[in-house]
């Protein structure tokens, strides 16, 4: 008899968990998978803030990390059924509904908001109204109305204007649909500093996107430009090259060059990596360099 002892042996599996989106190009949530067999694009039937929604797999279950506490996930409950089917259908009729008499109740109140989408919960008791506004918006004559006509609870949810692009949709400048709203699913703070560290000029026509906000590719290539100015000598520094002494006016990341304002004659040269002088590279730099000084 064999006195190995596997540690391992008959612990308990742990519950995966499963990336679901209640939205096209919406948030990622994660669920505890409750031992379905779920694949990519499934839908499925799950409870959201608003009630129970119908959401889409996203990330196929896997295992959560540790860090992770799942006592914190709710669960999913059930594959979508073909009365799902038809309730969608009805919620977006729904929808589709509130969302018409609610802009005409804000024209009519004159309220200074606009209106971006609406959400019901999968039983239709519960709708929830999204808009976007620059002030704080006194909405609570318009929420009397809408449940006098919906006969439903109504939620008021101010979002910003990135958001109301996101769900707007547009084509952008670039001619191709707007990230937000085709992939990109969680925005990332975007900087002024990263226009400047790829040598983009300050034009705040040229940096914002269709939300009026900083363009959300201007973080794509950030990281790749802060590798490549490693190499690059900073602005205003003195260099030694092979064309010239003298400092360091522009850097052209991409080329791997800079442009050099000449100490003898006050010219500018472009110089690129290679034609520098690495002094640090060199073991006395007192010492006289050139044919003079060789061996040979």
């Amino acid at each position: 008899m064999s006195d190995y002892f596997d540690p391992f042996e008959n612990q308990p599996e742990l519950p995966k968990i499963v990336a679901i989106a209640l939205q096209p190009t919406g948030h990622l949530y994660s669920y505890l998978s409750a031992g379905f067999s779920l694949k990519r694009g499934d839908r499925v039937v799950v409870e959201s803030d608003i009630g129970t929604r119908l959401g889409t797999v996203e990330i196929e279950p896997h295992e959560p990390a540790q860090t992770l506490d799942l006592s914190q996930l709710k669960s999913v409950i059930r594959l979508a059924e073909e009365r799902d089917w038809r309730l969608e259908d009805d919620i977006l009729s729904r929808e589709a509904y509130a969302q018409r008499l609610c802009a005409e109740r804000i024209r009519q109140r004159g309220l200074s908001m606009k209106l971006v989408t609406v959400d019901y919960n999968l039983e239709g008791r519960k709708a929830v109204f999204y808009f976007s506004a620059d002030n704080r918006i006194d909405f609570r004559e318009l929420v009397r109305d809408l449940v006098q006509a919906l006969r439903v609870r109504v939620e008021m949810k101010q979002i910003g204007h990135r958001d109301e692009t996101k769900v707007i949709g547009a084509i952008g400048p670039c001619g191709r649909e707007l990230c937000c709203s085709s992939w990109l699913r969680d925005f990332d703070s975007v900087t002024v500093k990263m226009a400047r560290d790829q040598g983009l000029a300050l034009n705040p026509s040229r940096l914002a996107g269709m939300c009026g906000r900083l363009k959300c590719c201007l973080r794509y290539e950030y990281g790749s430009y802060l590798e490549l100015k490693r190499a690059l000598p900073n602005v205003g520094k003195r260099v030694e090259s092979v064309k010239g002494n003298g400092k360091v006016l522009r850097q052209n990341i991409l080329k791997q060059s800079v442009l050099i304002q000449l100490e003898q004659d006050g010219g500018v040269v472009e110089a690129t990596l290679e034609d520098l002088v690495d002094l640090r590279r060199q073991p006395d730099h007192g010492a006289a360099s050139g044919p003079d000084s060789s061996d040979e």
